[in-house]
């Protein structure tokens, strides 16, 4: 079997403005089986050139920041430095808010107005989606050091400036953290810290430098037993010591306070419970101090959109929360942001009966936008595809086709991308993301006699490595799908539905030669339902959801709970059983 060949055409050159890359742009939850809708084989339709996926219809609103005084906001007790301001670009004094669309642009807010913020790699336009994103202040005299974090872990500090931020660092290997971020100085030297979070819950300090090289210093393991997190907020500075402190949530809604020490082998004292029903909200961050009372605010999204600010006591404690802002779900996420971030997958497609293909938007508030129709009528009638989790670093789904046994897809250039041949020997393909720990996402395809085998993705969408040999048994099932995280900890799960109507998990290990653990049991009676799809993170929480339909065409929302079971169903509309397929 063909597992890839190099590619013969430049890949997309233009950097994500809006998702029009043809069929890798169409989010379709990755995972259901390959025939869709049925058909006799001479009417599948070869590989054709799809429609261009339509603009993302999903402006931002505009926040209103307060601008502290010249100088800083920050104050700080017992001659301590005041803290400085970790994303302050345009240098009022006052923090900024960064974010990336659900475009995958940059943007920044300085205030009223807000404008893209275009990282130069030093490698041309660039067609990629970070993971995550944070700034930290005190590294450099020119304003703080923004990072980013790629998909295959690729860690990159630019240097500050209002409009083309320039790279002048970057280092590999960080796909090993499923959370990395500044929440300050942490060792009392005025400079910026970086905490990074491991799978298993180590908690590392890289400390800040000011070196003309790497702005990090070698790492130092500062605790274990942080996976009970689902939320890391880093606040700077709350008690006016100029030293960095911590807030963590847990997924019961459990709200903990660790203030810094100012010591880098003990970074943090002891946790201080300061409330619960914190799970109410999606995303926590902080842009450190906005009302000027030298002590920085924590923010909290709610998942319909809705900001609050608590501003604090000084103490750990939070006054009253005030609305601060609506309209937040149009931000996919923010800089600094304390949850795991959602990658990979975030739309669902769905083929109708007379073999048309439309396209909805996950919005972050559990809701799809208005379907859009991306394929002429008929055109993919017959047609037997599989969508999977982004296989490069643009974060959007690939569409792949099989079609007289060999493997195409549109996401490579503008014309079907013919990937190898010998693929029809498999009912099923599955795109869940990275299986194998390396940041790349991967495909598992599944035989008629149900043997598994996992092909680890080159990072491009161009093709696999070899096969390797999972597991068998799988016949069992008839359904399987996963795009993301469920379990909570960073890792992309399958999830598999049984013929007698039992759902399954199979939680990620990161490890090719055995990428799942144990399968358990997470439900039953879900044989009732004629399709499941997964479109990824529909609630804006960086968690993997799934989609479930009826007979009846009623469609329901089963959001992951972050301990690898779903909360109850939701219904979020009637009238789907006009599509033969759900993707």
């Amino acid at each position: 079997m063909d597992s890839g060949r190099a590619a013969t055409g430049p890949r997309r050159s233009t950097r994500a403005r809006t998702r029009v890359a043809a069929c890798t742009a169409l989010a379709l939850a990755a995972g259901m089986l390959l025939a869709a809708p049925a058909a006799q084989a001479d009417e599948a339709p070869m590989p054709d050139r799809a429609a261009a996926r339509p603009k993302v219809a999903a402006p931002l609103p505009t926040l209103e920041l307060p601008r502290a005084a010249e100088g800083g906001s920050f104050s700080a007790e017992d001659g301590a430095l005041p803290a400085k301001p970790r994303s302050d670009v345009d240098g009022d004094g006052a923090s900024d808010m960064i974010l990336q669309d659900l475009n995958g642009v940059v943007n920044v807010s300085t205030g009223a107005g807000s404008h893209e913020l275009v990282l130069q790699d030093g490698q041309g336009s660039q067609y990629q989606v970070y993971r995550d994103a944070f700034s930290a202040a005190g590294l450099r005299e020119d304003g703080p050091v923004h990072f980013t974090l790629s998909s295959v872990g690729r860690l990159s500090a630019y240097a500050n400036d209002l409009h083309s931020p320039v790279r002048y660092w970057s280092g590999s290997g960080w796909q090993i953290y499923n959370k990395v971020f500044s929440p300050g100085d942490l060792t009392g030297d005025g400079i910026g810290d970086v905490l990074a979070r491991t799978y298993a819950g180590d908690l590392y300090l890289y400390p800040g430098t000011t070196s003309t090289g790497s702005p990090l210093a070698s790492r130092v393991k500062v605790g274990s037993g942080w996976a009970q997190y689902d939320q890391l907020a880093g606040m700077n500075d709350v008690d006016s010591d100029g030293v960095a402190d911590l807030f963590a949530r847990n997924t019961a809604g459990e709200l903990y306070f660790y203030r810094g020490t100012g010591e880098a082998a003990r970074p943090f004292e002891g946790r201080v419970k300061v409330g619960t029903g914190w799970n109410i909200f999606n995303t926590l961050f902080s842009l450190d101090d906005l009302d000027g009372d030298g002590n920085a605010e924590l923010l909290a999204r709610a998942v319909n959109g809705d900001l609050y600010r608590y501003t604090s006591t000084g103490t750990g404690a939070f006054l009253p929360r005030v609305k601060f802002g609506s309209g937040m779900n149009s931000v996919n996420q923010f800089a600094n942001a304390g949850n795991v971030p959602n990658w990979g997958k975030e739309d669902l497609a769905a083929i109708d009966t007379q073999g048309t293909l439309w396209w909805y938007l996950d919005q972050n508030n559990g809701r799809f936008s208005a379907r859009q129709q991306l394929s002429s009528t008929g055109g993919w009638k017959g047609a037997r595809i599989t969508v999977t989790s982004s296989l490069d670093d643009d974060s959007y789904p690939e569409i792949l086709q099989l079609w007289e046994g060999g493997l195409y897809t549109n996401g490579v250039s503008d014309e079907p991308y013919f990937i190898g041949s010998g693929w029809g020997v498999y009912n099923t393909l599955v795109g869940p993301g990275d299986l194998s720990g390396d940041g790349k996402g991967d495909l598992i395809a599944r035989d008629g006699s149900g043997v598994l085998h996992l092909y680890r993705g080159n990072g491009n969408g161009t093709g696999f490595a070899a096969k390797q040999r999972i597991g068998s048994g799988w016949g069992q099932f008839n359904a399987l799908l996963g795009a993301g995280d469920i379990s909570g900890d960073g890792r992309a799960d399958l999830v598999a539905r049984a013929k007698d109507g039992k759902l399954y998990l199979y939680e990620g290990t990161g490890v090719a030669a055995a990428p799942f653990k144990a399968k358990k049991l997470i439900g039953s009676g879900w044989g009732s339902y004629t399709k499941l799809a997964a479109p990824g993170d529909m609630t804006g929480d960086g968690r993997a959801d799934i989609i479930a339909r009826t007979s009846g065409g009623t469609l329901y929302r089963y959001d992951s709970d972050g301990k690898g079971n779903f909360k109850p169903r939701a219904s979020i509309g009637t009238g789907w059983n006009t599509y033969s397929g759900l993707y």
